[in-house]
């Protein structure tokens, strides 16, 4: 079975992802790319797709994607992905949304957004985190693709959820890679601020944490404290986070997460702390854990631009078209 999908948003990075992933699926052709302005050869953008991809960018037209796609993939920022969503939806093409505009609640949203312009379709949207949704997303025909944070996050402490303290604060130490700000530099990204450096930006204010608790509520878990504090480090990709708890029962961490995730083809169960280069470029997430005492220490990596982006969605689209989750999910590391 061929399907034909749209990347809305190409010329960014996770858009770029979805391309390379997309040219060794099997199962859908890219029928159609485009980005805000149009015109742009996706080869001049990108030149190591020269002799591999040529595609002449198009400006976004819902009803020609509509007329030629069954599924499209928009990589585009929050509150514009909401205003193409909308009328694709309507005219039945299946989405799945990489922006923030249908992962939260109305109010959280509107809290730490903006305006949300399509509630009804916001009542639809499946959170689409693929190991622990995905008989909802194979129904689905919108999905709110998770952010990158909140993946690393959730996977990594989801199956604890039974064993740990609610009354004690949740502290969340996370740290990404510069690819995660996007294409557009500001002075933090230059070269020369972040290079050799690192540095935590919006300490205990950040949005992804209102993502991360609204999902463990949604799961049953209400976690009073979420401290979460994120780090830009000088790498191009990938995702640590390390996470401190409290645990209220005896257990033996690395045996809950095997446990968990033993039929679980991309979630890798470390003995040893993880790291970042060992998921750069790969769909995996690696979890390792520990406890001392009471004290409950989790870390997780990925690569934020495929497991925190558009690896992931690639799995929900799979999912939602009646395939495979694990179909082109790209698998080895850059070695060395």
């Amino acid at each position: 079975m061929q399907y034909n999908v749209a990347v809305v948003g190409a010329g960014g990075y996770t858009g770029v992802e979805l391309i390379k992933i997309l040219l060794d699926h099997p199962h859908f052709n890219l029928a159609y790319l485009s980005s805000s302005q149009g015109g742009e050869e996706i080869s001049d953008l990108y030149p190591a797709l020269k002799g591999v991809f040529s595609y002449k960018l198009k400006k976004t037209d819902v009803k020609e994607i509509a007329d030629t796609c069954d599924l499209a993939f928009l990589a585009l920022p929050h509150k514009n992905a909401m205003e193409v969503a909308k009328p694709l939806l309507d005219l039945g093409v299946k989405v799945v949304d990489l922006s923030a505009d249908y992962r939260l609640r109305l109010e959280n949203y509107e809290a730490f957004y903006t305006r949300h312009s399509d509630n009804e379709h916001l009542k639809e949207a499946v959170y689409g985190l693929v190991e622990i949704y995905k008989d909802e997303i194979q129904k689905a025909r919108l999905i709110a693709n998770p952010g990158c944070y909140p993946t690393a996050t959730l996977l990594a402490l989801i199956p604890f959820l039974p064993y740990i303290e609610s009354r004690h604060s949740l502290i969340i130490d996370a740290k990404s890679g510069v690819s995660g700000a996007g294409k557009k530099c500001s002075q933090k990204t230059h070269y020369v601020s972040i290079n050799e450096n690192i540095f935590a930006y919006n300490p205990l204010k950040h949005r992804h944490a209102i993502e991360i608790k609204e999902k463990l509520e949604l799961l049953g878990k209400e976690i009073y404290h979420i401290n979460f504090v994120p780090h830009l480090l000088p790498l191009t990709r990938g995702m640590l986070v390390s996470i401190y708890a409290q645990l209220q029962t005896d257990i033996d961490p690395l045996e809950v997460l095997e446990d968990f995730y033993a039929n679980e083809e991309f979630i890798r169960i470390k003995r040893e702390p993880v790291d970042v280069k060992s998921v750069a470029g790969t769909h995996f997430c690696d979890i390792y854990a520990q406890k001392h005492g009471n004290t409950l220490f989790i870390s997780s990596a990925i690569d934020n631009l495929l497991r925190g982006a558009s690896s992931q969605a690639v799995a929900n689209a799979n999912l939602m078209m009646g395939l495979d989750a694990s179909i082109a999910m790209p698998k080895i590391a850059a070695i060395p």
